[in-house]
């Protein structure tokens, strides 16, 4: 079974390397604009070209995980296609996302050559990680920049599926750091009363970066959720 795993706002495949590493069937896809090419202008765009891309490279049997936009992305996939799909993994995502000023206006500052709080607000993100893992991030998440980041987080802004998120009927995974204020636990106990095969895993002492702040137990219950549907 291939997993195919989507990242979130501003950043690149590489941030689930916990996961490849881990599943030798997986692949993290680099979104358009991360670092090349043109970002897309919303979730459904990236569903568009993410379905090409999939199909391009000939994945079968797949579940596709996602982390915060990403995790959008794989909830606006299995609404609009859910034949290709085996079973979906949402990671600190949730079935509306609006973003806080409090994270846009840093990104508009660094596009107008004021880099500072933005360069804060990426490390804060990255605060819990390893030490290696989180030098090596934000290096590259800096490079790929504020404006894709700012794209990004208004795709998000502008996704909501509140109203049909219910007609999901694939399994799913749904995992959140207890510590997430970017995409509360509130957001992952709404999906799970409204997915109904879904299963809900809060990840203590985590925050919105749970898959590389706790990899062995995000790792854990993918294993678990992979081999329940294989079975």
């Amino acid at each position: 079974m291939n997993i195919i795993f989507v990242h979130g706002s501003g950043a690149y495949g590489d941030i689930w390397r916990y996961q490849t590493d881990y599943f030798p069937d997986s692949h993290a896809v680099n979104l358009p604009g991360h670092p090349h090419g043109q970002p897309l202008k919303s979730a459904e765009e990236c569903v568009d070209w993410l379905r090409k891309y999939i199909k391009g490279r000939g994945y079968k049997d797949m579940v596709l995980a996602g982390h915060s936009l990403g995790g959008a992305i794989a909830l606006m996939y299995a609404l609009k296609y859910p034949q290709e799909l085996k079973g979906i993994i949402i990671i600190g995502s949730g079935a509306r996302l609006r973003v806080h000023p409090r994270y846009l206006a840093p990104c508009e500052e660094a596009i107008k050559g004021n880099p500072r709080e933005w360069y804060q607000l990426v490390e804060e993100i990255y605060r819990l990680t390893p030490e290696d893992y989180k030098r090596e991030v934000v290096e590259k998440q800096k490079a790929i920049g504020p404006a894709v980041m700012l794209n990004d987080f208004l795709c998000c802004d502008k996704f909501d599926i509140m109203d049909k998120v219910q007609e999901i009927k694939l399994p799913a995974l749904i995992i959140c750091g207890e510590l997430d204020a970017m995409t509360p636990v509130k957001y992952s106990n709404y999906l799970g009363a409204k997915l109904a095969n879904s299963r809900v895993v809060i990840i203590p002492q985590a925050s919105h970066l749970v898959l590389a702040e706790k990899p062995e137990a995000v790792n854990k219950a993918i294993a678990d959720f992979v081999n329940g549907i294989s079975s």
